[in-house]
């Protein structure tokens, strides 16, 4: 039997918020009736056989639910001992366009993870097909050289060079390493529409992907049905369904989930893991029913699936429950690799449980850092969090003498958390003196410090020094000056940043950057101007979402302001209020009777 009945065996109660938190709403799943509630949380699922009675019980909280890493079905075939450094984006490589998930502290690492993970599925389905060892890539390098696609393929097809496999597999991962995913997109549809190159599933699957992230799931859909039937399996359903749990979108995920089953598809853990991290954000009380469906279809859980669980147990305060799921894993054979440990670890540190921690944190350490580098990224936040200014030192020293790209972010951040900025400048001049170039992540890290202090001048001299570096401003740079605005309290500066590069440039603003605005005028119930942005983000191309309509609200609530029309502006936006969105409408409801109003029959 495997492992996931252990997991629902161990806990009777499922707890998934701590007791401060909000009502017990219990789910109760009498034997016999499995099919009921799958029926009602929007999978299809058939039970065959009668079931023992399980009581769970999901505390109804939205908060804080972060830092679920790579629920990939295959994100944990390599371990962290193979892992390659990650270079630098390179001065002559634009940023990302669309890419949200760039800001961990906006959006929480699990919209990153999910993202992450697909990539990983992709190139794992592709796996033998592709086998050029991933380095210097001469596509790649004449793409980034030239700025242009068209043109790089053009002259290479007109000398006579082999556009093989590997050649562009490799030039599209190192693309999207750099995220540059517009020329990715560019370079398939080029090929597709320009040689006989042989596309696979994964090619497909990719494509997809990409489709999603540069323009909408929309037309990731139409995409799907452009795809010969012979190449639309699984694969590539998985890849759209990854999409629409990062787009958080219940519906077309659940749809998808089903029309896979459906189509006779394996349910896979990959799949199962993509709905858990989609019922986290949104719904925690289908959350046993997806686990419930693993057990059913003998579905065995993975790392992901266990890391997913173990920060499920950790955010509620379940300690206990946590080490259970720990012992369960070492049970199965599955490695608790330095990126669990240290979500133990911060998890102790959050009981207050500082003695355990750091016990965990020696295990990451292991036989030392000259042995495993890589560990310092687990170890410098963990030990930022709890104050130990000397050991961020004595692993900074490390760092600074093997200068590793992802080990000095950490040290950034680190030096950050304990509020010692000249310490993070100098790891960051390090970093610029080795690569003589600004890189673009540290970069980011640094801006967030310089935001959270509130810092505007290091900030905009921090942007001018990578302005004249040659790298392009694009949409994540504005997004940094944005917020860095708007926490020095001047959100208006904020909006004409935005507005400037919007009328400059042809790139489009990061969605993020337009709803930290947003937000901030609906705290101040100001609502004129959250009406101006919300209008902006349309003619942006941004379609009208519940996030939206939910912030417009609040600025109307808070404003203590009528709102006329809203409920006919959702129906033409094809936007279904939730709970809490029904709740802010009636609030501003301008026809709303109250108690007094009706008993005076006024």
């Amino acid at each position: 039997m495997y492992s996931i009945t252990k997991i629902l065996r161990r806990s009777s109660r499922f707890n998934l918020a701590p007791s401060s938190f909000g009502a017990v709403s219990k789910l109760e799943i009498p034997t016999g009736t499995k099919e009921s509630a799958f029926r009602a949380s929007g999978l299809n699922f058939s039970n065959q056989s009668q079931g023992l009675v399980r009581r769970y019980s999901v505390r109804d909280v939205f908060s804080r639910f972060i830092g679920i890493n790579k629920l990939s079905s295959v994100a944990d075939v390599k371990g962290d001992e193979e892992e390659k450094e990650a270079f630098p984006v390179s001065r002559d490589v634009a940023e990302g366009v669309e890419d949200d998930s760039v800001f961990d502290s906006e959006l929480g690492s699990d919209s990153e993870a999910c993202d992450d993970g697909l990539e990983v599925e992709i190139e794992h389905s592709n796996k033998g097909k592709a086998k050029k060892t991933r380095g210097r890539c001469e596509l790649y390098d004449s793409i980034v050289a030239y700025k242009s696609v068209k043109h790089v393929l053009e002259q290479w097809v007109k000398e006579g060079k082999d556009l093989s496999q590997a050649e562009v597999s490799l030039a599209v991962h190192n693309l999207r390493k750099r995220r540059s995913y517009a020329m990715c997109l560019q370079l398939w549809e080029w090929l597709r529409a320009n040689t006989q190159f042989e596309f696979t599933e994964a090619n497909y699957a990719s494509q997809l992907d990409l489709v999603a992230k540069v323009h909408s799931l929309q037309k990731a859909e139409a995409f799907l049905n452009d795809i010969p039937e012979s190449s639309r399996g699984e694969v590539v359903y998985r890849t759209l369904l990854a999409n629409c749990v990062l787009k958080l979108h219940v519906k077309r995920a659940e749809d998808l989930f089903n029309k896979m089953r459906e189509l006779k598809f394996p349910t896979s853990v990959f799949a199962c893991n993509q709905l858990l991290l989609l019922y986290s954000k949104h719904d925690r009380k289908k959350i046993p029913d997806v686990l419930l469906l693993m057990e059913k279809e003998n579905i065995k859980p993975t790392r992901g699936t266990y890391q997913f669980l173990i920060n499920s147990k950790g955010l509620s305060g379940d300690i206990a429950g946590m080490d259970k799921l720990v012992e369960t894993m070492k049970e199965e054979g599955i490695k608790l690799d330095p990126e669990i440990q240290a979500a133990v670890a911060r998890y102790y540190i959050r009981a207050g449980r500082k003695e355990r921690a750091e016990e965990v944190m020696k295990e990451i350490e292991g036989e030392g850092l000259d042995q495993a580098p890589w560990v310092c990224r687990s170890l410098l936040p963990l030990y930022a969090e709890i104050g130990d200014k000397e050991n961020v030192r004595r692993l900074s020293r490390f760092v600074e003498q093997a200068l590793r790209y992802d080990n000095s972010i950490a040290a950034i951040k680190a030096w950050g958390k304990l509020k010692e900025i000249e310490e993070a400048e100098a790891v960051f001049d390090k970093l610029v003196e080795k690569y003589k170039l600004v890189p673009m992540l540290p970069y980011f890290s640094l801006m967030e410090i310089y935001t959270e202090n509130k810092m505007l001048t290091k900030g905009k001299n921090l942007v001018k020094r990578i302005a004249s570096a040659g790298v392009k401003i694009g949409p994540s740079t504005w997004h940094a000056l944005v917020k860095l605005y708007i926490k020095a309290g001047e959100v208006g500066k904020g909006e004409m940043i935005l507005n400037k590069a919007t009328k400059d440039n042809k790139m489009r603003p990061l969605f993020i950057s337009y709803m930290v605005i947003l937000e901030e005028y609906a705290k101040r119930g100001d609502v004129h101007n959250a009406e101006k942005v919300f209008m902006r983000m349309k003619r942006a191309g941004y379609a009208a979402q519940l996030m939206q309509y939910e912030t417009v609200l609040l600025a109307y609530v808070n404003a203590k302001t009528p709102a006329y029309g809203m409920s006919e502006r959702m129906k033409v936006d094809n936007v279904f209020p939730n709970k809490s969105l029904a709740a802010k409408l009636a609030h501003v409801d301008p026809f709303r009777k109250n108690p007094v109003s009706v008993l005076l029959d006024e």
